[in-house]
């Protein structure tokens, strides 16, 4: 990232309702204790100050009454009528079915020791307009007395959560990465030694992850993963939130458990139950780098409407909002937490870098990014090149090369994108975020798991300039067919080690995407997950409209996503670049 993070960025807030009540506003020292009766932790005064039988005008002021500072308020209550929430001022006021959410003004959005905000809005309703009965204030429910806060004069409980640190600009900076038990011995095992203490992501891809490892039965669950972290003085352990109703609606390699309308189960039985584990205070000081739901956003974009790649599950997508709901949720819930960092799936160079998808993504992002509660400010940064191939860097040509007068951008294999390779892409990226409206200390990881493109085939030196097909062709070191090609492909090898802050804007290179873990397989295979066999991952496919009908380039013999692929896995050791010593 660049520049340094403001300290109005620090939010102190509680664990979920759903677990025993931690008034996070209270900031250090929140447990309860004892059984004295003291103060609400806060306070919400909802008054409906003009009602016209249809429509209503509601007044509401939130107090903070502990005794630290809470950045970033947001209130939230559920209608037991039929109301909607509209027109606001002085915070901005969503409604997802009967849940309300009112989020600070950018210009407002401290609440000190004792201080109090006033928004109000307007709404409709039919029959009855009953006031709420239960507000929140960042998690912690307001109005109702909590039992025995620390108090000045008693001596510290040993059971007190750790304070928890402040907020870094780059989580990856200086830090010991989390090592992935499960995944280190399965690559030791596998012939892997010589890289199996790199760190690796945390896949939590269904509901039963959570509890059990993506692996499923005698795999580690989230809470051993962060146990464990603790264990190893890790101070960093990336997870990937990957559950979206409708998931992967452009493919069906990586399709979910969910049906595309069952955002309240995400919301309910994905997200919440991970934020009441990562907000254990006990995890304070660890940060959890999140990547947040690869391949969804940028297919709102891409695979909508009248295009030639539009599939009818994406523009069921798009109409039901369920991808920007589920991304928004997502972030607002887990970015409550000090320690979490958040990064946006943005795909790769080789699906978003053309100008039509280009600008119209970063839109779409920061649409979810404010949506459901969230703001920029629970944004770290994006990631790039998740699971997929992408070269790093191509060291032989660039976009601005040209051949007899002719740019590369018309050569076959660059196709008029505006990027040859992910670092430049990344960097661009992060620009038209931030003109999109986020923040302009965000930064990008690279996952660089899978894009080293090495072995005896790997171009050493640019090639001659005699047309320009043929100079990007043989100069290239991406020997993929085609750069829309995503499923376990042939000549693949392990990039960079992650690597913190290795260039201008990128946060860190990391290996998000397990080495060694399948993209998916080409024959339908039974199983619980909702995975199904996909074309693109047949080597013998003649190609769509999203690879301009080229061969898959994939691998044969390939399990379901995420499942081990031993063939997959060496021929990543063979090519790695740099190599393995």
């Amino acid at each position: 990232m660049t520049g340094t993070r403001t300290p109005a960025r620090k939010r102190r807030t509680a664990l979920l309702a759903a677990s025993t009540l931690v008034a996070g506003v209270l900031g250090a020292g929140g447990l309860m204790q004892g059984t004295a009766a003291a103060a609400p932790a806060c306070t919400v005064d909802y008054t409906v100050v003009n009602d016209w039988g249809s429509g209503f005008t509601a007044s509401v002021t939130v107090t903070n009454n502990a005794t630290s500072t809470l950045s970033n308020w947001r209130v939230e209550w559920d209608y037991a009528g039929n109301q909607k929430a509209g027109q606001a001022w002085n915070a901005t006021v969503s409604q997802d079915g009967a849940h309300v959410t009112a989020s600070a003004p950018s210009w407002n959005s401290t609440l000190s020791a004792g201080g109090s905000a006033n928004f109000g809005f307007n709404g409709v309703y039919s029959g009855s307009n009953p006031k709420p009965t239960t507000f929140k204030l960042n998690g912690t429910t307001c109005n109702v007395d909590v039992q025995d806060p620390d108090i000045p004069d008693e001596p510290d409980d040993p059971t007190d959560p750790p304070p928890r640190g402040d907020r870094v600009d780059n989580p990856y900076a200086g830090a010991k990465v989390y090592v992935n038990p499960d995944w280190s011995a399965q690559a030791a095992r596998s012939g892997g030694r010589a890289i199996s203490n790199q760190p690796t992501a945390v896949w939590l891809d269904r509901i039963s992850a959570i509890e059990s490892g993506s692996a499923g039965e005698n795999t580690m669950g989230l809470r051993d993963h962060l146990d464990e972290a603790l264990e190893q003085d890790a101070d960093v352990i990336q997870i990937v939130t990957y559950n979206l109703p409708g998931r992967d609606c452009a493919a069906l390699a990586s399709q979910g458990e969910l049906g595309p309308n069952e955002i309240d189960r995400y919301k309910r039985e994905f997200i919440d139950p991970i934020a009441e584990i990562v907000g254990d205070p006990k995890y304070a000081g660890l940060r959890i780098v999140n990547i947040v739901e690869i391949d969804s956003l940028p297919n709102l974009v891409t695979n909508v409407g009248s295009r030639a790649t539009a599939t009818p599950q994406c523009d069921e997508m798009l109409a039901n909002g369920n991808y920007v709901k589920g991304v928004g949720y997502n972030l607002a819930t887990l970015g409550q937490y000090d320690n979490v960092y958040n990064y946006i799936d943005i795909g790769h160079h080789g699906w978003l870098g053309w100008d039509d998808n280009f600008g119209a993504s970063a839109d779409m992002l920061y649409k979810a990014a404010t949506s459901e509660g969230a703001t920029v400010d629970d944004v770290a940064g994006f990631a790039a090149n998740v699971a997929n191939y992408g070269a790093l860097k191509e060291p032989h040509f660039t976009i601005n090369d040209t051949v007899n007068g002719t740019s590369v951008r018309q050569s076959k294999w660059v196709d008029w994108n505006r990027y040859v390779d992910e670092q430049s892409y990344a960097q661009a990226f992060r620009q038209e975020a931030v003109r999109a409206g986020f923040r302009s200390d965000v930064g990008v990881i690279i996952d660089t798991s899978r894009n080293g493109w090495g072995g005896p085939n790997r171009p050493t030196a640019p090639a001659a300039k005699t047309n320009v097909d043929s100079f990007v062709e043989n100069s290239r070191i991406d020997r993929r067919i085609h750069t829309g090609n995503w499923c376990n492909q042939a000549g693949a090898g392990l990039g960079e080690r992650p690597k913190a802050a290795p260039a201008s804007g990128i946060d860190a290179y990391a290996w998000i995407k397990p080495p060694g873990e399948s993209d998916g397989a080409s024959e339908d295979i039974p199983n619980d997950e909702g995975k199904r066999a996909d074309q693109m991952c047949d080597p013998d496919y003649g190609g769509n409209a999203r690879n301009n009908n080229n061969k898959s380039g994939a691998l044969p013999g390939a399990p379901v996503s995420g499942h081990w692929f031993q063939a997959q896995f060496e021929e990543l050791l063979r090519n790695a670049y740099p190599p393995i010593n």
